[in-house]
């Protein structure tokens, strides 16, 4: 994990220990990176205001909820100008099937991650909602086998 070289050792241990498990107790947190409660709190509330910590969420089991069939999909686009690129950032955002969207440099213009619950449910949204997003143009599927590495960092 990179950080900035604006944190000191104990800002880095928190944000290193709060990617690994969100939820952990204040009181938790502090014995593991050394600091006392009070300390750790203030440290925490820092990170948040500067921007360093988004959020927490809760992690969902997709096997669970019959959301396992993970998709990627290659977009291009017929018009990349400007107003364009923002049509369509604003449509995929709509989108609840759509877990991710990189805007890509190379030969096709956006990689989507869609997540369903089969390929007949990922075909009809590929068909019926992506298919139909301003400017797409074309679209190239990639089926994911297996997740070998999936979080954040």
């Amino acid at each position: 994990m990179s950080f900035d070289s604006t944190l000191d050792q104990y800002d880095k241990k928190i944000l290193y220990e709060l990617s690994l498990d969100g939820r952990l107790p204040v009181t938790e947190l502090a014995n593991r990176v050394g600091l006392s409660k009070s300390p750790c709190q203030v440290r925490m509330r820092k990170l948040r205001d500067q921007g360093y910590i988004l959020g927490f969420r809760a992690v969902l089991n997709p096997v669970k909820l019959a959301q396992d069939h993970v998709a990627f999909a290659e977009v291009r686009l017929t018009d990349t100008t400007e107003k364009a690129l923002n049509a369509f950032n604003a449509a995929v955002h709509k989108v609840r099937e759509i877990e991710q969207c990189h805007m890509i440099a190379g030969s096709f213009d956006y990689l989507l991650k869609i997540r369903t619950g089969n390929i007949r449910a990922y075909r009809q949204v590929l068909g019926e909602t992506i298919s139909n997003l301003p400017h797409v143009g074309s679209t190239s599927t990639h089926v994911s086998m297996q997740a070998v590495k999936d979080n954040a960092f």
